[in-house]
């Protein structure tokens, strides 16, 4: 995706007022907000996945129209569920990553990115695969609700999805492995709204 360097400085400005803003509301992510404005000024572009010493991923924690449950993936390359996403590939529009990886990862039509704020952060280790080294991927994660039908079609990207009660996320009755502890983090964050 190529844009014009006012675009890129007006996208990248309202990224950091995000980060400030989700550094505000929650002050235990502060540093880690300060982590991802610096990575915003890498000279090497922080939006393309082949910048290896980290980049940036969007997220939907997509909620149901009634905002009881999460539609998560079991993801074929962790083989790990958690919330869908991907690379920005370029788009530094974050927000949009997340609502058009929601829409691709689970051929669901009919979703609405909920708010432009940010819902959560994270920093992450991907590991090494035989075609890509080990690297930080540096997730931004938005609200999308699911407003039609919650009918979805697998992707190739998960071994399968399922709707999960926001509840039983946040008591941690799902595998959560290696301590990673955001899922749960995000449906507390959810249910204290």
């Amino acid at each position: 995706m190529q844009m014009n360097p006012e675009s890129i400085v007006v996208t990248d400005a309202q990224l950091r007022a995000q980060l400030a803003d989700h550094a505000h509301r929650h002050p235990a992510h502060a540093a880690l907000a300060d982590e991802f404005s610096i990575l915003l000024d890498d000279p090497e572009n922080p939006f393309r996945r082949e910048r290896l010493a980290g980049h940036f991923t969007g997220s939907a924690w997509l909620v149901s129209a009634d905002g009881q449950r999460v539609l998560l993936t079991h993801h074929r390359k962790l083989g790990r569920w958690l919330q869908l996403g991907g690379h920005a590939d370029g788009d530094r529009d974050l927000a949009r990553v997340a609502l058009k990886e929601a829409e691709e990862e689970s051929g669901l039509t009919g979703l609405v990115l909920e708010e432009e704020a940010l819902f959560d952060i994270d920093k992450h280790w991907i590991p090494e695969r035989p075609d890509v080294p080990g690297h930080w991927h540096y997730d931004a994660r938005y609200v999308v609700r699911a407003l039609g039908s919650e009918q979805f079609a697998i992707s190739e990207e998960s071994l399968a999805l399922a709707w999960r009660e926001i509840t039983d996320v946040a008591a941690a009755l799902i595998e959560t492995p290696d301590g990673d502890d955001s899922l749960p983090r995000m449906a507390k964050r959810w249910l204290a709204r």
